[in-house]
């Protein structure tokens, strides 16, 4: 127990006037506890105790000038509440009850066994380790599955209202918007305010060879295929009673399209190589950063299942129309960041949010987390890099010898076609990223496949 008890950093005060009460129970806590203060007077324990918070108060109630009890009381701070086991060599009735209503955890009689000290002591710290132990449990949950839409902006609190407004419908959601944008975590808030009693399971259809998407949907009998030692559950079996959320939705093959459109329609599958279809209750929450109008217009997309999967819809602003969230996203992202990193969190000045405000963010929420994260931990940008010009600060490069022509406020020239801005921009942030290119996709919203396919396209021109 004590590993556990120095592990939450617990700590107490004894005020007490007797010094030989003071020492015994500095000594026999200090084994026990990270920090042990002693006082002799309540002006002493009351100057610790503005300097410091502490779990527990060992005080004797018969001090000169002033009960100890009453000193509690005007002191006691309902945000940093102690715990607190009052001392007497009184026994009467009367203040045993007034010390009980001050809120005590015990009260204990003078003179006393140190045994019967150290078990109320024990009992007051168990109970704080388990209180401590559910806040720990509460905030890795909330990691796990992060429902907080962050922001005040007039988009984001609609946005908000239309989350609220579509979770509890069992009817596919597809969400759009631009890469960066939080599609996944208003996908996770969906499935959070549903209340279904299944699992919210994500996959994103264009990390998926094409040849396993089926197996990796649907599931598969041992034997359908070479290396099909055993059955396999698909994510659809795992998602049963909750969210299966289909990221990148635009990339999956017109061949599996047909399979998941019969899927949505008739709320059953069959593993590849089975004989009987399999009952599903799966929700599905599809998101794309592509255009499905223009997908189907140009054939790359069903109509039928665009239609399928758009019975809801919400559509994410990009950062650029939600600007008065920056400041919350910064000290939220600076705070998390810095805690899971072990390092201080970033402090901006006005004038770099200002210029943070004006900035375009083509990488959205997603590129203004990985500036923090990169200023966490290489250094805020020099302010002058942000201004005047769009491209992130942390995006420089000089890889791309071609001038901007006079007038352009984008960073590429306003004569460029919209495929050399898209390819120099890729480009930028492959270099950022010294060629990884995993890495360089998850900035950029797309999957690892769709790089490679874009730069075999640009080996080919």
């Amino acid at each position: 127990m004590k590993d556990a008890l120095q592990q939450f950093g617990f700590s107490a005060l004894v005020v007490d006037d007797e010094p030989g009460m003071r020492a015994i129970l500095n000594k026999a806590l200090s084994k026990k506890l990270t920090q042990v203060e002693t006082a002799s007077s309540l002006e002493e324990a009351e100057a610790l105790r503005k300097r410091n918070h502490f779990d527990l108060l060992i005080v004797d109630i018969n001090l000169p000038g002033r009960s100890g009890i009453d000193w509690h009381e005007a002191f006691n701070d309902d945000e940093r509440r102690s715990d607190i086991i009052f001392m007497t060599g009184y026994a009467e009735l009367e203040t045993a009850i007034k010390a009980l209503r001050a809120g005590a955890s015990d009260f204990i009689l003078k003179p006393f066994n140190l045994e019967q000290m150290l078990q109320s002591v024990q009992r007051c710290l168990d109970k704080r380790m388990i209180e401590r132990q559910n806040v720990a449990l509460q905030r890795d949950v909330a990691r796990s599955f992060p429902v907080d839409i962050i922001g005040e902006a007039p988009k984001t609190l609609a946005m908000r209202e239309v989350i609220s407004r579509l979770a509890p419908s069992p009817a596919a959601v597809l969400i759009e918007g631009e890469s960066g944008t939080g599609k996944e975590l208003v996908a996770r808030a969906l499935h959070a305010l549903s209340r279904r009693s299944g699992p919210f399971v994500p996959l994103n259809c264009g990390a998926i060879a094409p040849e396993l998407l089926e197996s990796e949907l649907f599931g598969h009998i041992s034997g359908a295929f070479t290396g099909a030692r055993k059955n396999k559950d698909g994510l659809f079996r795992v998602a049963d009673k909750g969210t299966l959320f289909l990221d990148e939705i635009g990339e999956m093959p017109l061949s599996m399209q047909a399979s998941l459109l019969r899927t949505l329609e008739q709320k059953t599958i069959r593993p590849v190589g089975a004989e009987r279809e399999v009952s599903v209750d799966v929700r599905i929450v599809a998101a794309t950063n592509r255009n499905l109008h223009d997908e189907v217009e140009a054939g790359r997309f069903r109509k039928d299942l665009f239609y399928r999967l758009n019975v809801l819809s919400v559509e994410l602003p990009p950062l650029r129309e939600r600007v008065e969230d920056i400041g919350l996203l910064l000290n939220h992202f600076s705070d998390v960041l810095a805690r899971d990193l072990g390092l201080k969190p970033v402090v901006w000045s006005e004038e770099e949010f200002v210029a943070m405000k004006h900035y375009d963010w083509p990488g959205n929420i997603r590129e203004l987390k990985n500036t923090v994260e990169r200023a966490i931990l290489l250094g805020k940008p020099d302010l002058r890099q942000w201004q005047g010009d769009s491209a992130s600060p942390f995006d420089k490069t000089d890889h791309d010898t071609r001038e901007p022509s006079e007038g352009s406020e984008s960073g590429y020239p306003l004569c460029w076609p919209l495929k050399d801005v898209e390819r120099a921009h890729i480009e930028k942030v492959v270099d950022v990223h010294e060629g990884n290119k995993s890495a360089a996709a998850r900035q950029l919203g797309v999957a690892r496949k769709t790089l490679e396919r874009k730069f075999k396209d640009w080996l080919e021109e």
